[in-house]
C-alpha cells in the first residue's frame, strides 16, 4: 500500500511544485487533477491537460514522476455523468474519454469518476439511463487498459433539495455499477454521516476496490437532533452544509483509520491511500492546505507499511 494525496487541493499550483512537495514530505503518490478549467466548485484544478495530450507530454508527466520517485495513481475528473443538460452530458463524456486516453499513454490503469443524477429523474429512471449510456465508457476504457473507478461521494449538493446527487454512494448501488463494469474508489467519509459502518462496507468488496481515498468527517449528534439526518432546511443557503457534518483531514474526524487500514491489509489491499483533502478548518491558502496534508500524513503513515 502507498500513501498519496489529490491534488485538487492545490489549484494554484503547478503539477512540478505539488510533487516536489509530495516527495520532501513523504509521499508516495499523486491521484492527479484533471478538470478542464476550474472555477465550478471548491476542491477541482487542472494540473494534467489532457486534452490534445500526446507522447510528448506523457513523457514530460512521466520524467516528473521519476524524478521525484511518485506514483501516479489515477487521474481525477469528478463530474455528472448523469448531468440534466444533453450538451453538458456529453462534453463530460468526451473529457471522460480524453482522461482514458491520457492515462492509457502515461500507463496509468485508473481514471476516477462519478456516476452521477439527473435530478429532475427517479432514481428507477436514473439507473435505466445510466445502464444505456455509461457502458460504452466502460467498454472505451477497457480497450485502452483503463479502469474507471467511481468515488461514493454523495454529492448532495448537485440535488436542490440535499438528496444524493451521485448514484454511488451505498453498498448497494455499488453492487449494480459493478454490474456495469465499474470499480470503486472507495472514500469512508461519505459513508460515516450515512450511518454505514465504513469497515463493514469495505470488507466484502475488496476485490472491486483497486484504489482509494482518505477523507475523514466530523460529525455532530447535537446538530442533527435539530436539522434531522437530510440538514439544513429553513436556514441552508450553501447546498453543501448540511449543518451537522464537514469533512475533516484523516485524523480529526469519526473515522477509525487503524481499524480501516487493517481491513484493507487484511483484504490484500496493494493499491493507492489518496488523501482527499476538503477540510475547511485547513483550506484558504496553500500554506494552511499543506499543514492539513502533513496532519494526514502523520495520521496514516504510522499504518502504512509501504
Amino acid at each position: 500500500m502507498k500513501l498519496g494525496f489529490l491534488t485538487a487541493c492545490l489549484p494554484q499550483l503547478p503539477l512540478a511544485e505539488i510533487a516536489g512537495w509530495a516527495a520532501a514530505h513523504d509521499y508516495d503518490a499523486l491521484e492527479v487533477a484533471t478538470w478542464p478549467s476550474t472555477g465550478s466548485r471548491d476542491f477541482e484544478a487542472s494540473h494534467i491537460d489532457v486534452t490534445g495530450f500526446g507522447k510528448a507530454e506523457a513523457d514530460q508527466v512521466r520524467a516528473l514522476f521519476e524524478q521525484h520517485s511518485l506514483t501516479l495513481s489515477a487521474l481525477a475528473y469528478y463530474e455528472n455523468n448523469l448531468h440534466p443538460d444533453r450538451g453538458r452530458r456529453a462534453e463530460i463524456a468526451a473529457h471522460v474519454r480524453a482522461n482514458v486516453d491520457a492515462a492509457a499513454l502515461l500507463g496509468v490503469e485508473y481514471v476516477g469518476t462519478f456516476i452521477g443524477r439527473h435530478p429532475g429523474l427517479s432514481v428507477k429512471e436514473n439507473i435505466a439511463q445510466a445502464e444505456r449510456e455509461l457502458p460504452a465508457l466502460v467498454e472505451y476504457a477497457g480497450e485502452r487498459g483503463v479502469k474507471i473507478i467511481i468515488e461514493n461521494c454523495v454529492m448532495e449538493g448537485w440535488h436542490p433539495d440535499g438528496y444524493p446527487g451521485n448514484l454511488a454512494y451505498s453498498p448497494e448501488l455499488w453492487e449494480w455499477m459493478f454490474g456495469l463494469g465499474f470499480y470503486l474508489n472507495y472514500d469512508p467519509s461519505h459513508l460515516l454521516w450515512l450511518g454505514i459502518d465504513p469497515v463493514a462496507a469495505l470488507k466484502p468488496y475488496l476485490d472491486r476496490i483497486p484504489h482509494a481515498q482518505a477523507k475523514d468527517a466530523q460529525l455532530d449528534p447535537r446538530a442533527r437532533d435539530r436539522f434531522g439526518f437530510f440538514g439544513r432546511t429553513v436556514e441552508r443557503t450553501d447546498g453543501w452544509d448540511s449543518g451537522w457534518w464537514r469533512y475533516r483531514v484523516p485524523g480529526l474526524g469519526d473515522v477509525d483509520w487503524r481499524r480501516l487500514v487493517d481491513t484493507f491489509y487484511e483484504g490484500g489491499f496493494t493499491g493507492v491511500l489518496s488523501v482527499e483533502h476538503e477540510d475547511p478548518v485547513w483550506s484558504g491558502d496553500v500554506e494552511r492546505v499543506t499543514r492539513g496534508l502533513e496532519i494526514a500524513h502523520r495520521t496514516l503513515r504510522p499504518l502504512i507499511l509501504g
